[in-house]
């Protein structure tokens, strides 16, 4: 049998790629996103030193910030090269964590006593950063700078696949340490001492349902809404066309 037609042809080396097919560097996305890498670490990071309990690492926040963090330093690092943008499955989970973390906050923890917010110093500067300056960072990002139509109800359980693992860890960190033991859970609604197991586990998956509905909803808007970045880019090249051959 003979080898087909394609086959038999050379590959084109790297110098000898069509220009279209090369990626352009874009400084301004790379800045934007550093900073946002930045803001996502500075949070954990002022947490951290200035101490906390339960320990920073028991929290979901600054878990979620910490994933921000990783997924805006490579999407920076992939904007200056000129590579492709992160896959949706990727960004789309970043941008449910961040909502979770940001809506979370404001709208459940904000009502127990149990958690009173800090009102002054660095205490104050962590928490502004961990639950508003980073989940809006990613939020603009996501409406500024990536293109729309790209999330899918099928990335929806891979994104919730966060949350679970985190239930997890908290209930089996909690069953580990002993009765009484102070801050055994981090956050009052996973409390099983208070609520047992089927209470928590019940809140738990109320919580689910919730978050569930959140990503069909960020989903669905990601079909709606315009193609900010296009047009960005669009005006850039008009302002600015990419040099013949792209960038070396």
């Amino acid at each position: 049998m003979t080898a087909s037609r394609t086959a038999l042809l050379p590959r084109p080396r790297a110098a000898e790629v069509p220009p279209a097919l090369t990626g352009t560097r874009r400084p301004w996305v790379t800045a934007l996103r550093t900073l946002a890498c930045g803001a996502a670490t500075a949070g954990p990071a002022i947490t951290l030193a200035t101490g906390s309990t339960p320990p920073p690492l028991v929290h979901f926040t600054v878990l979620a910030n910490l994933l921000v963090a990783v997924a805006f330093g490579w999407s920076a690092v992939r904007s200056w090269r000129g590579a492709p943008p992160l896959p949706p499955y990727l960004t789309g989970g970043v941008l449910l964590l961040a909502a979770i973390t940001g809506l979370m906050h404001h709208l459940v923890l904000a009502n127990y006593a149990e958690t009173p917010a800090p009102t002054s110093g660095w205490p104050l500067a962590a928490t502004v950063l961990l639950h508003a300056v980073t989940p809006s960072a990613v939020a603009a990002d996501w409406l500024l700078l990536t293109a729309p139509r790209t999330l899918r109800p099928a990335h929806i359980p891979l994104w919730l696949t966060a949350p679970a693992a985190y239930l997890a860890l908290t209930l089996t960190r909690g069953a580990l340490l002993a009765p009484g033991f102070p801050d055994r859970y981090p956050y009052p609604f996973l409390d099983v001492d208070t609520y047992g197991y089927a209470g928590t586990l019940t809140q738990a998956l109320a919580l689910g349902l919730l978050f569930t509905a959140l990503a069909t909803l960020i989903t669905a808007a990601d079909h709606l809404r315009p193609d900010v970045a296009g047009r960005i880019e669009q005006r850039r090249n008009r302002i600015s066309p990419p040099a013949a051959g792209g960038l070396k």
